[in-house]
């Protein structure tokens, strides 16, 4: 017996969807490689910790989800390792609460 062989369509789907992985994975490389401090302005580190000591526990869910952007932010750029930013997220998360 002869085995089945793909489509022109499902060949074109999987080449397409091969380099827009190669694509994607060369993007995160270049961002990684050369982070552009002009595309999302962030505060140091020191600044970071200087919130978690100093957080009340009325903060708004706005100010809450807003810090929460900002480590991720810091995180993205390279600015934090991943257990601060793990720690500081779950630290956030655990404020947020849920009506």
């Amino acid at each position: 017996m002869s085995t089945q062989r793909s489509s022109f369509g499902k060949l074109q789907r999987d080449r397409t969807k091969r380099e827009r992985a190669a694509a994607k994975r060369e993007r995160r490389q270049d961002r990684t490689a050369s982070p552009d401090s002009t595309e999302h302005p962030t505060p140091d580190t020191g600044e970071l910790a200087g919130r978690a000591t100093t957080d009340s526990p009325q903060d708004s869910t706005a100010e809450i989800l807003q810090r929460i952007e900002t480590i991720h932010q810091l995180f993205d750029a390279g600015t934090i390792s991943y257990e601060t930013f793990e720690k500081e997220k779950t630290e956030l998360f655990d404020k947020l609460s849920v009506d």
